[in-house]
Formats: structure tokens, sequence, C-alpha cells
């Protein structure tokens, strides 16, 4: 989720003098170890790898037997260093400008950044001459998560030939996005309008004929929602006063102020759409993310002290400056100044139904509103239902929602308001390895001794306008209540109970967080809510034990009584990023020696660093894709460019599937119901081009392939893209076996 528009995350930053992992070793109480059996000693700390973060992990991390019903049996590619392209010939600042899979698989485009996935679309012609609404007709730019809805055969059984994809497109590259990049003659209306037609989600039909994948370009399903499209707003914040925007009419050349406002249950589009969701019930939801950078004004920006409007721009990141984007300049609904609220109908989870392109998407207010990146569903033995989300952003928080109804397995239909109603939760990860789920309702007492009804933040009339606005400002709210900073939590996934394995156990990514320790008077987010979005700087903790925490890691919690009802779960670390062939010193603090400790076979044939989607197959096997730096440079010279590993969860096994071309980002996965083709997302390739070199650092995937997998629609040069590759086994077997 890097590129020109996004804001960085891997920058190093100095030394701190904060806590050592011994100060947090001394806090945790052995015997809560929900994750581990027995108590661990001393000698046995040593021997893991003495009193360090490896120690401490290699601890908590829990070793069982397999639950998997299908194995990992491929055998680990190459990580892309700089280095192996050197001595292929290639240059010695890129790693390899191309896919790798293992031996005995083939991975071929299915479909990218401007091919037509829709009738009236148009070919990509490779020059960045389309218009807005011709980009509105093609696959948008930079894809992330995805889910393949297979469509049904004779007797209603899931076809793996034949379905509808949903993918995310979060993101627009600016410069390669126009022949003559963002400025170049002059910014206008209709780039914003072809930038915004360029965000969204794609949605499009493929099937599989003679063994050959293809998008049906005329099919009925095929449709973009992009950042104009209209969308309901359902939920406890739906109507409420902090959600009635300036209304505009929108047309091709102009976004005209009618001088009304919205009733606040329409929003207009949907933008810097991340990862992704689904629910039993055959939806999709888009989860929206880096929101504020598409806004800004030439204005000047209420201060944080001025109101609930400051307060808001200053907890969500909103900046006159914004991050990359002019869309402001060109359209006044994107100016702060002028439309103040309309940031606030951004940052929410919008549920899709793929099967019906006539219904709008629904921004679901009760999932509550910050820097969504994916939304997970588990449904328990009772048909309980929840969703755990994570908010992508340094020091922010880890969410469940449990829906108020219960899931009817029978009737798909009955389930199509569940996400409306239910309870917001926030995570507080103990060090003892227990945890809680503090309940977001105007009931609850924050850690000032204020129930949130009564702080005034969140005051209203009454507790349905109190509700409203804890949704609104769900961040503040998890400040309110001490829930516990993480490094960027990012994508969730829920293992699959399968096998007898009966526990509810979700993990998470945290992608890394150079903050974490970097000053020696570390702060928090405060009660109040008044800190600048990123800005806290806080120690470490158990559940986020590394200062400079550059390579990330991954934590996983089980549910109390295998109920996603409960409001206590046990936690620990499954795996800790690094490079086992670092030569970067020791952090000063003792907290972060970089190796990590994944567990690979031989020990660093799989590290990685940067973990973000996360997604379990339903054969039990945990994929992992990553969003390092993408040239294999700095911290990653040994680690490589971007990839995607595959990991046993109960073992810990994790095997290297696939790396990608250079400086891009491997993101967005799914599979068929047989298991024997996956779809995996490749974002950003030659991420910081130029209008004036597109191709500077990729040429992406036309210099791998003459043709997509269709084996008709011609790759033409001229600009690296984002893209969906499909990959198969060749023997037609199940992937990763």
């Amino acid at each position: 989720m890097k590129g020109n528009s996004h804001p960085k995350n891997e920058v190093s930053l100095n030394a701190s003098g904060n806590e050592s992992i011994l100060d947090v070793i001394d806090r945790v109480d052995v015997t809560r170890r929900n994750f581990v059996r027995g108590g661990v000693s001393a000698g046995a700390l040593a021997a893991a790898g003495g009193l360090s973060l490896g120690g401490l992990v290699q601890t908590v991390q829990a070793a069982g037997t397999s639950t998997l019903s299908q194995p990992i049996g491929f055998a680990n590619v190459p990580a892309s260093t700089r280095a192996l392209n050197a001595s292929l010939g290639g240059s010695s600042t890129a790693v390899m400008d191309k896919i790798t899979v293992p031996t005995g698989y083939t991975a071929k485009v299915l479909v990218a950044w401007g091919d037509p996935i829709m009738a009236g679309g148009t070919a990509f012609v490779g020059d960045a001459s389309e218009t807005a609404a011709q980009q509105a007709r093609q696959y948008g730019m930079h894809t992330d998560g995805m889910h393949f809805f297979p469509l049904q055969g004779t007797g209603g059984v899931a076809l793996s030939d034949r379905g509808i994809l949903c993918a995310n497109n979060e993101y627009t590259h600016e410069d390669i996005l126009f022949p003559d990049g963002q400025v170049g003659t002059g910014y206008t209306l209709a780039k914003t309008r072809k930038s915004q037609a360029g965000h969204g989600v794609s949605i499009c039909e493929v099937r599989r004929v003679g063994g050959t994948w293809q998008v049906v370009k005329s099919s009925a399903y095929g449709r973009r929602i992009t950042a104009n499209t209209v969308c309901k707003i359902s939920g406890p914040a739906a109507g409420h006063a902090l959600m009635k925007a300036r209304k505009y009419s929108i047309t091709d050349t102009a976004s005209t102020d009618t001088g009304t406002l919205t009733d606040g249950t329409v929003a207009y589009g949907t933008i810097n759409n991340c990862a992704n969701g689904v629910t039993p019930w055959g939806t999709y939801l888009t989860c929206e993310e880096n929101f504020n950078g598409n806004f800004g004004s030439t204005g000047t920006v209420p201060a944080a002290t001025s109101g609930d409007v400051g307060k808001l721009f200053n907890r969500y990141g909103l900046v006159a400056a914004g991050f990359g984007y002019r869309w402001h300049t060109t359209d006044d609904r994107f100016d702060l100044v002028k439309n103040p609220n309309e940031p606030n109908l951004f940052g929410w989870v919008v549920e899709i139904d793929p099967a019906n392109p006539a219904a709008a998407p629904v921004k679901r207010t009760a999932l509550g509103r910050f820097k969504h990146e994916s939304a997970q569903y588990v449904v328990d033995a009772q048909n309980n239902i929840a969703f755990y989300m994570g908010d992508d952003e340094r020091n922010e928080y880890i969410y469940k929602f449990v829906c108020a109804g219960k899931f009817n397995p029978v009737n798909k239909a009955a389930n199509r308001n569940l996400l409306d109603s239910g309870t917001l939760y926030v995570a507080r990860f103990k060090d003892d390895l227990s945890g809680e789920w503090i309940a977001l309702v105007p009931g609850t007492v924050g850690v000032d001794g204020t129930a949130l009804r009564d702080n005034p933040n969140f005051a209203g009339l009454d507790d349905a306008e109190v509700l409203a606005k804890i949704l609104i400002k769900a961040r503040m709210a998890g400040d309110a209540v001490g829930a516990t900073m993480m490094d960027r939590p990012e994508w969730t996934g829920a293992r699959p109970r399968i096998k007898g394995y009966s526990e509810i156990e979700v993990y998470c990514t945290l992608t890394n967080n150079n903050r974490r320790g970097s000053s020696a008077t570390p702060s928090s987010n405060k009660a109040d809510g008044s800190t600048t979005a990123a800005s806290a700087r806080p120690a470490v903790d158990a559940a986020n034990p590394r200062a400079d925490n550059v390579h990330g890691h991954i934590i996983r919690w089980r549910e109390a009584g295998q109920s996603v009802l409960a409001t206590r779960f046990g936690w620990d670390i499954f795996a800790q990023a690094g490079d086992i062939n670092t030569a970067k010193l020791p952090h000063a603090s003792g907290t972060n020696n970089y190796t990590g400790n994944i567990h690979d076979a031989p020990n660093g044939s799989a590290d990685y660093g940067a973990p973000d989607g996360l997604w379990f197959d339903p054969f039990g096997r945990l994929w992992v894709q990553t969003d390092q730096v993408g040239d294999g440079s700095g911290d990653f010279v040994n680690i490589g460019g971007n990839m995607m590993v595959c990991a046993d969860p109960a073992t810990g096994d994790t095997r290297r599937f696939l790396t990608g071309p250079n400086k891009c980002e491997v993101t967005g996965i799914t599979m068929t119901p047989d298991g024997k083709t996956l779809f995996v997302g490749v974002q950003h390739p030659g991420e910081d081009s130029t209008a004036a070199n597109p191709t500077q650092f990729s040429n992406w995937p036309q210099n791998q392939w003459t043709f997509a997998a269709d084996g008709v629609t011609p790759l033409p040069a001229g600009r690296p893209r984002s893209a969906v590759v499909v990959i198969t086994k060749d023997d037609g077997g199940i992937i990763g076996t």
C-alpha cells in the first residue's frame, strides 16, 4: 500500500532508551500463557535464544500437530535479491522484474490495469491516453484484496471454472496514469475524474475454457465501483449530522454545489480500498483505508482544538496538503474547508453484492470508522457471527464487531442486515498473554473514569447519538478506553476448524513500526483523543516487543470458550519476521536483533519482512504476502523483493512460494473451490517511476509475457501495470501440494 500517493513506512529512526525485553518478560506470568504447554524456566528461555525477543517468542509460540487437510509440498523458490538479479545479467540495483513460482507451477496474467471488464470497455493501449470514461469500464489501478465467488452449476454445486472476481483498486500512481504525468501541461478536472475512476472496486466474470482462464469482457456481472459511485449509508451513524456533507451534482465536467446538504444516508464513491472480506451470505466487503490522503485544501484547515471537525481531522490525519493527490484543486467535494464533513463518509467497510449489479454498495457504519484493512468473519457453533478488523496505521488498534443477530445458514436473505446491528469492540493485549475485548458503547467507562456517554467527544442528546459519534470517532473511542496500540494491524484471518481443530483462532499481520521505542520519553495515544494520527512514540510491550520494528510480526489469539461472544482471549506471537543473515547490529535497547524467528529449513530459506496480506485456504494453510521495500535494498538486501510464503499454523513450518517483480507489493489472494486455481495480486510494479520514464524500474507484466492467460489479449508495452496473476499446477493438482 505504498507508492507515490501513500506514506512510506520503512525509514529507520534513532535508537531509544526505552525499557528492554527483560522488563517485558519480568511482567509475564508464565502460568497464564494460554498458548504454551506448561511453564517456562530461565533455562528454557536461554535454550530458546536467551532473554531476548527471539527467546521470548520461541517460548510463546505454540507447537502442535498439523491439522492441514492438504500438505505443503512444494520446494522453496529462491529469494529475489539484487545479487541474484545481477548474477543473471540484470541490474545490481533491482530485483528480478518477473513473477517466480515453484517448479511444476505456471503463472499467467489474468487481468491487468486498463483491461476491459464490461460491455463497452476498450483495450489498454500503453500510453495512458484513456479518458476517465474509458477507465470507468476498465480494470482499475493498483489491485489489492480480492475474492472469487463461484457461480453455481447443476444442483447448486459451486463451480471451479466460472465465477465472479471482485478486486479492490487501492490507489492510483498519478505520474503514469496520464501521458504527461500528474502536473505536466496542467492539472485538470479531467485528470481528477480519471484518477477517481481508477479507484474503487473492479468486478468481472472469469471462466476457464479448455484449460485457459479468461475475463468475460461482455458479462452482465462486469462493473466498476469508483470514487463517484452512489453508495448507501446504513447502521447507527447513518443520518447523523457529522454524516451530512455538501451535496454536489457530479458530472464529467463539474462538481456543482447544490447549496444543500445530503441527508446522511448517501455517499458518493469508495476510495483507498485496501484489503477485503466476505460474508457467509455471499457478499463482498471492501475496506476503505488511507482515505485521508485524497483530501486537501488551498484554505486554512481547522485546528485540532476547533471542535469536532478539527479533532477529527487531527486524529485521522487530514491535512491541507494531503499526500500526493490534487483532487481538491479541481473538485470541491474533496476540499476540507469547503466540505468538512465529506471525510466522515469514508473509512468504512462497504458491502457489495457481486451477483446483483443493480444493487448499490452499502457503507456499514456499525463496524466503525478507521483505516480499515480487512474484515474476517467467524461463525461459532451457535451461529453467532463476528468480524475481526485492523486499523492500518502505526500505533492503532484491532477491533471486533459482533452481530446482534445470529447467522442463518438456511436462508441467506435473512442475513442481509446483520451488519447494521451489534457491538464494536477494541482489543487490549495484556502482558500475561491474556486479552480483553472492550465494548465501544455509551456505558463503557474509560480510563479516566468517565463513561463514554459523558465524554465530551461523544456526548449527545441520547445514547443513539452517542453511539453514532463513537462509531464515527472509533479511534478516539479506542483512545478513551485504553486499547493496545499495535504495530500497524493489517490483514486478519481465521484458522479453519478442520480435522478436529475447534478453537476460534484469529491471526493479524503487524506490518512494521519504526516509531515503536524510538523516543527516550515514550508517548501514547492520549485518552482525550487529541493525539495526531501516527505521532505517538510508544515503548515496547508484550504484544509489540521490538523497538524499530522494521520487519514486523504476526500475532494471533484464541477466543475464550470457542465463542465469538467472548470478551476474553489468550494470545501469542506466531512469527517474528526478520533476516537471519542480517549484518545489522542489534538495537541498543536489546529488544531487536532483526533476525526474526521464522521456522524454515534450511534456516533463512523463507525469511520475509513486513507481513501484510494474510489468508487461510480451506485446507488450513496460512498464506502471507509482504509489503517490504520492493527492490531488495537496505534492511531487505538478503530477503529480496516482495513475496508470498505458505505456513503451517500448528508447526510454523514456512516455505516461499512466489516472488514478485521489481518494486511491487504482493497483495490479494483467493482460490477456486477445488483448490486447483490460485489468484494473486501484484500491486505497483516499478513504483516511483515518472512520466518522463514510466518503465524506469519495471516493464512488468509485458516483459514476462506477450499475451494474457487467454492467449489473445496482448500486453502492450509503455507502462508497468498492476495485475491479477492466475496460478495452476502443471499436473492439475491442488495448489501448494
